[in-house]
């Protein structure tokens, strides 16, 4: 006999993986990831934003605490995933991004570069492609206080919390470390090689990071549950001196190993997203002919496998949960609501 002996067809690749592999027996979930009463808030990369028109399918409630008047409803939606989230932050890249969010809504952080002044208009850098920004000082103030009690809210309310993990790449500024979702100039502002720098987070500093979001999060709302997720998607471009592909293959191992080690905390789970949609099991159809956007059809089987370790309340066909056409989600995506993408000038 043998510490392998006797173990489940799920441990072993032959029996759960070169035959009757099922994507959702990847998923560990000791009890329901989310319930039919629970409260859910997300934030994270571009791939986050896919979740949240499938949990509302599902019969789950995704709290919103900041949603535009309803006498602006006849203006077109913010770019860039703003209105895609519990609280416009839109995409959010990298940890320490999360974090420093956390603590401006906690009033514990406050970037020294807070604003842009660009052709009349004061523009967010953590926010920078925000279509409706503000015209003077005193609205910018305004509208960032009300934006940051809308975040705490919605951290505080939630009863579960989906982080998706992105990248490890970032551009910071100089002065304080406060992180950009793009480098400067970019989307909006200008670069200065004086005031911003590039930075690739290690695995100690996104492990710590991680640890500190948690912690800091419990102190807002000791109860909620969090789960983990790792974007599948690809870097758009390295500012490393690696091939864009090794500089991928390092970020995704250092937010992988960073979740693991997050879920020694209570009520964290990590749920394999990134496995599902990467491993050698996966079918080529799951990424667009561009290798780097991921298909509807991969999505779908990555909500499908969630959702299965969900109590919901609708019984739906996740490939149904978004409008059927024949662009894929994620091209889309990836197209007109992300930072990242603007980096590829090419």
């Amino acid at each position: 006999m043998s510490p392998y002996s006797g173990l489940p067809p799920r441990h072993f690749w032959s029996r759960a993986v070169s035959r009757d592999y099922q994507p959702r027996d990847i998923a560990d979930a000791p009890e329901p990831l989310i319930k039919p009463d629970d409260k859910v808030i997300s934030a994270g990369s571009c791939f986050a934003a896919n979740l949240v028109p499938y949990l509302e399918a599902a019969g789950l409630t995704y709290l919103y605490t900041e949603r535009r008047h309803a006498m602006f409803s006849h203006l077109p939606p913010e770019n860039y995933s703003y209105d895609k989230f519990s609280a416009g932050y839109g995409n959010v890249y990298t940890v320490r991004q999360m974090l420093q969010l956390v603590r401006r809504a906690r009033g514990t952080f406050a970037p020294q570069e807070d604003r842009w002044h660009i052709d009349g208009k004061v523009v967010d850098p953590v926010r920078p492609g925000l279509r409706y920004a503000a015209r003077s000082n005193r609205e910018f103030t305004v509208l960032t206080r009300r934006h940051l009690r809308a975040v705490k809210v919605a951290l505080k309310q939630c009863t579960v919390f989906i982080f998706t993990l992105g990248l490890t790449e970032a551009w910071v500024s100089k002065a304080d470390g406060a992180v950009f979702p793009a480098c400067p100039g970019t989307i909006a502002g200008t670069f200065d090689p004086e005031r911003h720098a590039f930075h690739n987070f290690t695995i100690d500093e996104v492990r710590d990071d991680l640890d500190a979001l948690v912690a800091e999060f419990r102190e807002i709302n000791p109860n909620a549950r969090i789960i983990l997720t790792v974007s599948p998607v690809p870097l758009v471009a390295t500012a490393t001196n690696r091939h864009v592909v090794a500089a991928t293959t390092y970020s995704k191992a250092v937010l992988r190993v960073a979740a693991e080690h997050a879920t020694r905390h209570p009520n964290v789970v990590y749920f394999p997203a990134y496995e599902i949609v990467t491993s050698s099991a996966a079918p080529e159809s799951f990424f667009e002919p561009d290798r780097r956007n991921v298909s509807k059809a991969a999505v779908d089987t990555v909500m499908e496998a969630f959702l299965s370790r969900c109590q919901t309340t609708n019984a739906i066909r996740p490939a149904v949960a978004v409008a059927p056409d024949t662009t894929s989600l994620s091209a889309r995506i990836a197209e007109y609501e992300c930072e990242e993408a603007a980096q590829d000038a090419g």
